[in-house]
This record gives C-alpha cells, sequence and structure tokens, in this order.
C-alpha cells in the first residue's frame, strides 16, 4: 500500500519541476519562488525519511532471490528500466539502486538552484556601481541630446566632442566637469548647431563614442519619409538560460540584427520605447528605495547585447536613439497611486535622470509646470508625437470620475490634437503605455479599459482632429506582452457598411499594441473582439520578442480597381517576431485630401481603409482555442466574484441601516 510519504514526496517533487520550468521558461511570477524552495524542503525532508525506512533499508540488504518466473529472462530488464524511469519522473527512491535515487533528488536540487541562480546572480555579482556609458535620446534637425553616466573621478572633466562623418573636423560641445550621487551620476548634454539630416559622430574623453543621423527639417523633401521601432517590455536573460550572461537581453539583440539586415532608407531614425524598461518587483522586488531603482537602471545599461554584433557593419543597438515613456513595472505592478505615494518618488528619480533627461521636449501647451510635466511631443518628418505618461497622473481606476491622465496631461492632448501641424505632417501618433483596447480581458481595467469616459473624450477629439483636419490619428501601445491591432470606428459615419464592424482590415483609428522587446509572453489568449466599438485586426500573442517597424513615404496607394490610385503618404507597420517579419499592413493618407475639401474619389470615408500586407502568423489551432476557452472561462469567474461581492457588500449596508438606531 502507498504511504502517505511517498505520496508527499511524489507530489512536491511533480510540483517543484513544474513550477520551476514555468519560472524560468513561461512566467518569471514572483509568486513561483517561494512555492519551488517550500517543495523543495517539504522533499527533500519526505525522501530522508523514506531512506530511514527500515523496511527500504532490509530490502536493499536482501540477496537476490532465485527467479522463479516463467517468462523469459529478456523480460526481466524492463522491468529494472521501467522502475528507473518511473524513480526519474517521480523523484521517488529507487529500492533497487541507490544511484537512481541520488540523481533523481539531484535533479530536484538542480532546478532549485537554477532558480535561485536566475533570481539573485544579476543582483548579486552585478551592482554595476562602475558602468559608464553613453547613448544618444531625442534628435531634432539642428539638435541631439546625448546623455552619460561617467562614476570616476579619474575620467572628469568629461569632454564632449562630435563631427559629421565626412569632416576631419572635431567640435567640442563643452565639458562635464563634475558627477555626484545626487543623479546617480549621470548628465545630460544637447549638442547643438548640427545640420538637418546628416551623419555625425560624437566622442567623449572617456573613449565613449557614437553615431547619429539628424531628422529632417519640416516641410522639405527628405520630410516625406521616416522610420521608427516600437516596442515595450524587456528583461534580462529571459527566458533563462544559465550559460548566458545574466544581463543579456536577446530581444535587442534580434532586433539590432533586424535593423541591420534593413535597406538604407529604411533604418529606424529612433526606438519608441512605451515602458517597462526594469522590473523592479519581477522576478521578486529586493527592495523599494532609491537605490534599489537606480541600480536596475544600471543593470539594463551595464547588458552587454547593447555593444555586441554579429557582423562588422552591423549598428549597435547602443547607437540607436531611445525615447521613453514610464509604465508600472518601473514603479509597482499596476500603480496607480499618483505621484506622491511611496514607491513612486523614489521610482520617478533615476526614471528622470536616466531617460526624462533625453526625452523630447514637453508639450507647448503642457498645462502645468514644466518640472512638473513626465509626457513629451516632437515632430519628426511626416509624423507629429504625443507620449502620454499613463502611470503618475491616474486614479484608482474603473471609479466615477476615474482618470488616467489627471486634469492637465488631458488638457494638453487635447489640445495638441485639436491643433494644426506644419506643411507636410500627415500623421498624429499618440503613444500609451498601456493600450487603448478593450479587447484584452484579463487585466482590463489597467488600460484604457478602467477609464472608459476618459477614454470616449479623447476618441472624439481624435474623429474630429481627422475629419477637421485630415491627418490620420494613430495608437501606438505596450504592456501586454503580445501583439493586438485594433480599429475604432468614428460613430458620427453614417455611411458604414455592416462589414466594417467584421474583424480584419478596414477604416478606423488604428492602434498597434506590440511587446515585449524581451521577456515572457502570456500563456492565456485574451484578446477578443466582444462588441462593435473595438474592432479586431489581428491578434499574434507568441514570441518572446516583438517589436513594430512603422516606415512612411510617399508613393501610391491603390484604392482600388473602380478608384484606382492616388499620391498618398503611406504608412507600413512591420510586426517582428523573434527576428522575423510575420505581418505587414499599410494605412495611407491621401497628399490632396484635407477634411472637407476632400477630392479623393472614396471621400465618403475619412480615409482609405487599412490593407493587410503579409500575415504569416500561425493560424489559430485547438490549443488556441482551448487557451482562448480558458480565458474567457477566467473572466466569467473574475466577474461573477465581483458581483458576488457587490451583491455581499449591498446586503451588508442594507443590515447595517436597518439595525441602526436612530
Amino acid at each position: 500500500m502507498t504511504s502517505w510519504r511517498r505520496v508527499t514526496a511524489a507530489t512536491s517533487s511533480a510540483t517543484l519541476r513544474l513550477i520551476a520550468f514555468i519560472f524560468l521558461r513561461w512566467i518569471p511570477g514572483h509568486h513561483f519562488v517561494p512555492i519551488v524552495f517550500t517543495s523543495l524542503a517539504v522533499y527533500l525532508s519526505t525522501l530522508f525519511s523514506l531512506l530511514r525506512d527500515d523496511g527500504v533499508q532490509d530490502r536493499r540488504k536482501e540477496k537476490p532471490r532465485k527467479r522463479t518466473s516463467k517468462l523469459p529472462p529478456s523480460s526481466v530488464p524492463a522491468k529494472t528500466s521501467e522502475s528507473a524511469l518511473k524513480t526519474l519522473l517521480t523523484g521517488l527512491p529507487s529500492a533497487r539502486s541507490p544511484a537512481l535515487t541520488w540523481t533523481t533528488a539531484l535533479i530536484n536540487v538542480l532546478l532549485a538552484l537554477l532558480t535561485l541562480d536566475f533570481l539573485i546572480r544579476g543582483f548579486v555579482l552585478y551592482p554595476s556601481n562602475d558602468v559608464a556609458f553613453a547613448r544618444i535620446g531625442y534628435i531634432s534637425p539642428t539638435t541631439a541630446n546625448l546623455l552619460l553616466r561617467e562614476p570616476d573621478p579619474a575620467q572628469w572633466p568629461v569632454v564632449i566632442s562630435y563631427q559629421e562623418e565626412t569632416a576631419q573636423k572635431w567640435v567640442e560641445e563643452g565639458k562635464v566637469y563634475k558627477l555626484d550621487d545626487s543623479t546617480d551620476f549621470t548628465a545630460a548634454v544637447t549638442l547643438k548647431k548640427l545640420k538637418p539630416v546628416t551623419h555625425y559622430r560624437y566622442s567623449l574623453s572617456n573613449n565613449k563614442t557614437g553615431s547619429f543621423v539628424t531628422s529632417p527639417e519640416p516641410g522639405s523633401s527628405a520630410a516625406t519619409r521616416m522610420s521608427f521601432v516600437t516596442s515595450s517590455c524587456l528583461k534580462p536573460n529571459f527566458p533563462y538560460n544559465i550559460l548566458s550572461h545574466p544581463l543579456r537581453v536577446p530581444g535587442v539583440e534580434q532586433m539590432s540584427a533586424a535593423i541591420s539586415k534593413l535597406p538604407a532608407l529604411l533604418r529606424p531614425a529612433f526606438m519608441l520605447f512605451l515602458g517597462d524598461f526594469i522590473y523592479i518587483d519581477v522576478p521578486f522586488r529586493f527592495g523599494s528605495s532609491m537605490s534599489h531603482y537606480r541600480s536596475e537602471y544600471r543593470r539594463i545599461y551595464s547588458s552587454p547585447s547593447w555593444t555586441i554584433t554579429q557582423a562588422a557593419n552591423q549598428p549597435r543597438a547602443l547607437d540607436l536613439p531611445w525615447i521613453h515613456t514610464l509604465d508600472d513595472h518601473e514603479i509597482e505592478n499596476d500603480w496607480s497611486a499618483g505621484n506622491k505615494t511611496a514607491p513612486y518618488p523614489a521610482a520617478a528619480d533615476p526614471f528622470i535622470h536616466y531617460h526624462v533627461r533625453a526625452n523630447p521636449p514637453i508639450p507647448r501647451n503642457a498645462f502645468a509646470p514644466p518640472d512638473e510635466v513626465t509626457y513629451f511631443s516632437f515632430v519628426n518628418g511626416p509624423a507629429s508625437f504625443f507620449m502620454l505618461d499613463t502611470r503618475t497622473y491616474r486614479s484608482e481606476p474603473a471609479q466615477e470620475n476615474s482618470t488616467i491622465l489627471g486634469s492637465a496631461q488631458l488638457q494638453s492632448l487635447l489640445a495638441y490634437l485639436s491643433a494644426p501641424e506644419p506643411a507636410g505632417v500627415r500623421w498624429k501618433f499618440v503613444a500609451s503605455s498601456v493600450p487603448f483596447t478593450k479587447n484584452w480581458h484579463v487585466g482590463t481595467t489597467d488600460t484604457w479599459g478602467g477609464f472608459l469616459d476618459e477614454r470616449r473624450a479623447v476618441f472624439e477629439a481624435m474623429w474630429r482632429a481627422e475629419r477637421e483636419l485630415g491627418i490620420r490619428v494613430v495608437l501606438l501601445s505596450g504592456d501586454r506582452h503580445e501583439f493586438g491591432a485594433t480599429r475604432f470606428l468614428d460613430p458620427s459615419l453614417d455611411n458604414l457598411a455592416p462589414s466594417d464592424f467584421a474583424e480584419g482590415a478596414g477604416v478606423g483609428i488604428h492602434e498597434f499594441s506590440v511587446g515585449p522587446l524581451s521577456m515572457f509572453y502570456l500563456p492565456i489568449r485574451s484578446y477578443y473582439q466582444t462588441d462593435d466599438q473595438d474592432v479586431a485586426i489581428k491578434y499574434a500573442p507568441n514570441g518572446n520578442s516583438k517589436f513594430g517597424l512603422i516606415d512612411i513615404e510617399d508613393g501610391l496607394d491603390e484604392l482600388g480597381s473602380e478608384s484606382g490610385s492616388v499620391r498618398a503618404s503611406v504608412l507600413t507597420y512591420s510586426l517582428y517576431v523573434d527576428g522575423d517579419v510575420v505581418w505587414k499592413y499599410q494605412l495611407s493618407v491621401p497628399l490632396d485630401h484635407r477634411g472637407a475639401d476632400a477630392t479623393v474619389a472614396n471621400s465618403a470615408l475619412p480615409f482609405p481603409p487599412g490593407k493587410v500586407l503579409e500575415d504569416h502568423v500561425l493560424p489559430a489551432g485547438w490549443v488556441l482555442l482551448a487557451k482562448n476557452a480558458i480565458g474567457r472561462a477566467e473572466e466569467l469567474g473574475k466577474c461573477t466574484a465581483l458581483k458576488a461581492t457587490a451583491l455581499y457588500n449591498d446586503l451588508l449596508e442594507k443590515m447595517r441601516k436597518t439595525e441602526r438606531l436612530d
């Protein structure tokens, strides 16, 4: 008869192995860590108890009995093999072989050690206090923001110089005489008096070098095209690899390799990174002080992936200008407690020093003091951008008068949307760290789905901008560790056909939400269309590394056999998954389309519908259908629990009022 100790040993062994696999290769959740080590403690204590069992010891000492079975000798090894396989799979001790017992125990100990290695190797062995680097942030036609870190006093003052790639003379921009702990030894310098659309090199006296290209002058012939990449969310050494450097970021390397294969005209001008640059609470929060947050930024910038190249002519990831928005894991998961509550002040300090200082300028109409603004706006080529901060100013979601932007930022965004753009600007991009769509049905309230009244006000301003300004609005977001493309139809249009509300390409404001750049992807499929407001175009959940390449250029847009083609500013969105293009989509703005004065053949629509150019995303099979069912069941269970709680609270309130003594 099976003893409770054998059941406990087998159960704890199976739990440890399953959870360790999930933690190291699937989702590095902090709640998995104590399960792994508790399971190991239970397993080892039970195993040693079994080994001390007199019966086990006696069976080991027994001499082999004569084989009385009538079966042929060849059948005996099979029984031994079956016993060995059972031991290795279950973790139970073997009565026949102590070596097998210790082997299966060693497997469990090794999995726990690998979990510990992933958890602490980077944190303990790489504090990165001495990391020195320089990178380019926002670039305009005549300026470039350079951020540097140099903690070694022997390298001070740091002299910053630059030159055109075709020139011999270096221009000294200035010197940073001293850096200190108040900024974690960082400083921002603006390189000035640059020429538009020109290749430059920069050099620092501490041997840090790099290159960049200035953006075109608005309205110039070069301003008709531009490309950039966008993504969110990165975590070093995940999926876990024991042989990898603990600070290596595979997705950054894959992106760099993919970019290096592009023609020169398609090379991105910048990376628009939409939050979760660090994960302070994944897999485990070691502290909430300013020093802990700073150390996470230092570790990311210490990653060898910034400078790894596969070929001599491949650009380094560090040479791609990065501009940043803020999201929750740079503070705390699902943060909604404002900018005064701890740990926000500690989290904001390194975000400001490492990212804000190199970011674009704040909007002209910020409606708040400049030093309190963490949302940004800029123009590059044929597009203007508004980078939202959806964490600093938000209130508790799904409440009356909930806000995700705060009053000042909301007014600034509405002013941006209503303002005409310079000649040649055909696109307005609004970048949000969390998705606008409510088609994700897990964690919906942490997105714009928890702030639907404010979302409606913003959408109305966007639809109005498209109708009156003739400029197309595109939404970019991250956070979800999946890709989802969604359309939002203008309800004021009375010429929409039933097909416009069906899933797939078509008309409407478009959102492209993509991530992670290097992190886990969700095992539960939770994105699907439920109404006619958020129309699903494409869902691509798989892949530990995903980013979008957006390319805009003037060309011809084929409007159909009846309408022919027109000159247009054409946007092509390319989705990269694990280094390969798996989906392409096209939007366009006819160049003679200006609101009510449009002369395009199909001007009954605000803009031509989007079109799928390529689709290599694997179709949904039975596994995906099953996971969708799990996601919907989870949503139903959550809704049921919330309703039950609400009914219970209502009942308590009624009882309180009934029993109250006046």
